[in-house]
């Protein structure tokens, strides 16, 4: 496999219910993850909050588009929970996904399960093709 990126699945519970109705906290949540991962946005991210449910504020999405592809996230404050994608086409290393969460959203138990998935961006025809052609990955 010619692994050209990789993207972090992220399912955390037991965050605070009202820092994920709050689009700044979520902004810093982006900010932080940009700047820990070095990654470049290309443009301001893009917010989207939900009508409230009961007593509780409602969810987020927010949507960030990097160079290297793309960050999100989706926020259910009645089930004190939230949904995180990081999509590199650049491979990173491994990163504390919990310890950068639970600042910004992290209530008592939080709980956080990280997939990693290696991505393999090009079949091997292609990479053969570009190497004869003399270009390289981004």
């Amino acid at each position: 496999m010619h692994v050209r990126g990789c993207e972090w699945v992220v399912d955390a519970h037991g965050c605070d219910p009202e820092r994920l109705a709050d689009v700044d906290a979520l902004r810093t949540l982006f900010a932080h993850i940009t700047e820990l991962l070095d990654l470049r946005p290309v443009a301001d991210a893009q917010w989207h909050r939900f009508p409230a449910i009961g007593h509780t504020g409602g969810g987020v999405t927010g949507v960030c588009l990097l160079a290297e592809s793309h960050l999100t996230v989706h926020t259910y404050p009645e089930h004190g929970s939230l949904c995180l994608n990081v999509f590199c086409c650049r491979v990173r290393p491994d990163w504390d996904v919990a310890a950068a969460l639970q600042p910004v959203v992290g209530g008592t138990g939080l709980s956080v399960r990280v997939r990693r998935i290696e991505r393999d961006l090009a079949s091997p025809a292609s990479v053969a093709l570009a190497e004869r052609r003399g270009l390289h990955a981004r």
